[in-house]
């Protein structure tokens, strides 16, 4: 077959390829050689920001099945029968590092769920941690810049990344668990993934519970010494995205089991430590691990850039059933997740292929804007209206019931107030 022809944006065939447009074989570049133009104004707008965080990455697709029943605890459509699949993307990261940085670091790694609900897009973006450094908000943007490099020497410095966690003494948990034997994953499919923060699961008849998620690997634990972690570093920087693309390629697809904790309403009001606090675990003995369903990953991205570098996870993409929690970390992703993708992607991202709720039709009442490419056609585009515009869901209301809160506002900062250590202590000793 042939391989057709070379066109430009527009789709005009190119008739030469190799050489510019000039007045006579050495004169000058003609303005008008369109061709040219097309192809470099391209190439100048080929790189957009890097992620914050997470810049460096690898993704793979394939799908989430039910294998437990669940729905006494949620609504959501995706557990709402044993044995129904739902297509699905992830996407493993490092935290601190840039895009060129190698894969082999010590450094928590991100475990990023993207599920294509019946629903729209439900995104459980998390680590492969259970804990994190700090619980409140307003302390990320700081936390990170200590993951990053001098603002005077532009290099990482030690000193700004250890001066933070001495001066927050909740990050501790989650600094034994970095500097112990999971420090560094073996790639990413000898890895375990948590949603880390506590999220409020609500059934149909509008009950609800607080829980936590765990995906725990099928192909069992892996990790790498200091000593071959180095070594990769310089030998195979890619050594984590060569490895989970080797083997899907190959047909040894890696899986994970998913399991929630549950806690309910009462257990929380009387629970001896914080259950929203993301920097503590619920203990196994307590709130046991329920099984809920597998996922597997059985096919790579067809194209890096498309389905890797512009997919795009926010915690605040939760479908009926499935809502947040007070975890003030939580909270403030709700937010910032969402917001660095309209930086970094532009304002209609959910638009692009590999963000867009493909399984279900998008009605709403928000138009146009740069790259739109979804458009609603002559769809009414105010609320309420007299012409067949989308109406609101009843289900998805009884599935937001109404909950009493009362409290003094303030700004209560809980890095002394809190018990930083009982939980660090024990992971020590016993883990």
């Amino acid at each position: 077959d042939s391989p057709g022809y070379i066109t430009t944006k527009y789709g005009v065939p190119v008739g030469v390829k190799t050489a510019l447009q000039t007045v006579g074989k050495n004169g000058p570049v003609l303005l008008q050689d369109a061709y040219f133009l097309d192809e470099i104004s391209a190439f100048d707008r080929e790189r957009i920001p890097e992620r914050v965080v997470h810049a460096k990455g690898a993704g793979a697709f394939g799908n989430f099945e039910v294998t437990h029943d669940i729905t006494k605890y949620s609504a959501a459509k995706i557990f709402e029968s044993i044995g129904k699949k739902t297509p699905m993307a992830v996407r493993f990261s490092t935290v601190g590092g840039e895009s060129g940085s190698a894969d082999t670091v010590r450094d928590p790694r991100g475990f990023a769920l993207k599920f294509y609900t019946d629903d729209g897009i439900w995104d459980l973006v998390g680590n492969n941690t259970p804990i994190f450094f700090i619980r409140d908000a307003s302390l990320f943007p700081s936390f990170i810049h200590t993951q990053k490099r001098n603002p005077a020497t532009h290099l990482k410095d030690p000193d700004m990344f250890w001066d933070f966690m001495t001066l927050r003494p909740e990050s501790m948990h989650q600094l034994l668990y970095l500097f112990g034997d999971r420090g560094i994953p073996d790639g990413y499919r000898f890895m375990n993934g948590y949603g880390s923060h506590t999220f409020k699961l609500v059934n149909a008849q509008g009950v609800a519970h607080w829980v936590k998620f765990h995906y725990k690997t099928n192909q069992g634990i892996k990790n790498l010494s200091a000593e071959k972690a180095a070594e990769l570093a310089s030998t195979d920087p890619d050594y984590s995205i060569r490895d989970l693309y080797n083997a899907i390629a190959k047909g040894d697809f890696p899986s994970w089991t998913f399991y929630i904790q549950v806690m309910t309403m009462a257990q929380a009001e009387n629970c001896k430590f914080n259950p929203f606090d993301v920097t503590k675990v619920w203990p196994h003995a307590d709130y046991p691990l329920i099984p809920v369903g597998k996922f597997t990953l059985d096919r790579n991205p067809k194209n890096y850039f498309a389905e890797v570098e512009q997919i795009a996870f926010s915690p605040s993409n939760m479908v009926p059933g499935i809502e947040p929690s007070p975890d003030k970390m939580l909270q403030g992703r709700l937010f910032s997740y969402s917001d660095t993708h309209r930086h970094r992607l532009g304002a209609n991202y959910l638009q692009i292929p590999v963000n867009c709720p493909y399984r279900v039709k998008v009605s709403n009442y928000q138009r146009d804007g740069p790259q739109t490419i979804i458009q609603q056609n002559d769809s009414p585009n105010y609320f309420p209206n007299s012409f067949s515009g989308p109406q609101e869901c009843p289900r998805a209301q009884r599935l937001q019931p109404r909950y009493n809160l009362s409290g003094d506002v303030d700004r209560y900062d809980s890095g002394q107030t809190e018990d930083n250590f009982s939980q660090a202590t024990m992971l020590f000793k016993k883990v």
